[in-house]
């Protein structure tokens, strides 16, 4: 349980999945109709999506559990759930859980709440910062969960994965729901475990200006400060989920360059960290380059093949779109390594992207192998 002693102003992110998680289509609704929270619930275990109109029942009274205990409106909670998809809440635990998280609530609760936010995840993820606007000391601090069934695409307001970010600053509802949708952007959307979007992603920023400083609008002297601020905290969280990620071995970031449009960068970057011959590739420390030219020439990016280039780090792999001859024993070094960069320029234009991925293992399969069960 998250709570602010003052109301808070929040902005949203959620998954675009056409099954959303009851918590979703709920926390979506109450955004829309005020951006004043003071409390967010979460449960581990249990997705409560695909559960129909249960599901927004048990939804609703989890937060009515959450604002009797807090002695708060409910329109000043929202809930987020992950878990097992398509079973009910239990909501006996939940109820019992809802107490016993209130009575816990603690300023110096931050590294409890993130280890009780996890599931398949092997460690609590969270990171702080804090900078300075007009004279205050403005803080951020950040929690995340997720370390499978990754690859968020989210729009605000409307991936499992869950990140939560607070402050203290003022900050104005429009321009902070535009920060959000930016810092997104530039990490969240950005990585990728699996290529499977969860149906209950979603990413929260709570602002309750307990910082004192002057409130903080698209137009304020600093505000590119802050922006920066939030995205640089969403960019360590979302390192951070790829670094966890199930069974993986390797961080790898994938960068496109030379592309003729936006679209046609993220499209091949996309195609590239989520083939499974890549990943799996990369797990064994195997150079088959041929897997990741395949990837990008069916991406649906538009480029001519023997313009194309591929490095792995700073070796050169492909020049032309042929083999440019570098020892596959000096590519295997790179291979080998926990974090390493592939790069393709296609060679059709100015633009570029990256996103971050692992490698895939055994071990991711046995641990979706055994999920359910």
């Amino acid at each position: 349980m998250i709570f602010s002693e003052k109301p808070a102003v929040t902005a949203g992110a959620f998954t675009t999945s056409l099954f959303p998680s009851a918590p979703v289509i709920y926390d979506e609704r109450k955004l829309k109709a005020t951006s004043m929270v003071r409390t967010v619930v979460v449960n581990t275990g249990n997705a409560n999506a695909c559960t129909g109109e249960r599901g927004l029942c048990d939804t609703k009274r989890t937060a009515e559990l959450a604002a009797e205990a807090l002695s708060i409106s409910v329109e000043e909670v929202l809930v987020a759930s992950t878990g097992r998809i398509g079973i009910p809440l239990p909501m006996d635990l939940i109820e019992k859980g809802v107490g016993l998280a209130a009575a816990a609530l603690s300023p110096d609760g931050g590294a409890d709440a993130s280890e009780a936010i996890m599931t398949t995840d092997t460690r609590p993820k969270r990171r702080e910062s804090t900078i300075s606007i007009a004279g205050r000391e403005i803080r951020f601090g950040g929690m995340v969960k997720g370390a499978g069934m990754i690859a968020p695409k989210m729009t605000v307001p409307h991936a499992t994965m869950l990140a939560f970010i607070t402050t203290d600053a003022a900050v104005d509802p429009a321009f902070l729901a535009s920060c959000l949708n930016k810092s997104v952007s530039d990490s969240f959307n950005k990585i990728t475990v699996d290529g499977d979007m969860s149906t209950n992603d979603t990413v929260l920023v709570m602002a309750n200006g307990e910082a004192g400083n002057p409130i903080l609008s698209a137009d304020s002297p600093e505000s590119a400060k802050f922006a920066d601020a939030l995205t640089r905290i969403s960019h360590e969280l979302a390192m951070d989920i790829v670094l966890d990620a199930e069974g993986a071995t390797k961080f790898v970031v994938v960068k496109v360059s030379g592309a003729a449009t936006d679209a046609d960068a993220a499209l091949c970057a996309e195609a590239i960290a989520n083939s499974m011959l890549c990943k799996t590739a990369w797990f064994g420390g195997d150079p088959n380059w041929g897997r990741v030219l395949a990837a990008a020439g069916y991406s649906g990016a538009e480029f001519a093949a023997e313009n194309v280039s591929l490095f792995y780090d700073d070796k050169l792999v492909v020049k032309g779109g042929a083999d440019a001859g570098t020892p596959e024993t000096e590519l295997e070094k790179t291979l080998s390594k926990d974090f390493f960069t592939v790069s393709i320029d296609l060679g059709a234009g100015k633009r570029a992207t990256e996103m971050w991925t692992s490698d895939i293992s055994y071990e991711y399969v046995k641990i979706n192998a055994d999920y359910h069960t």
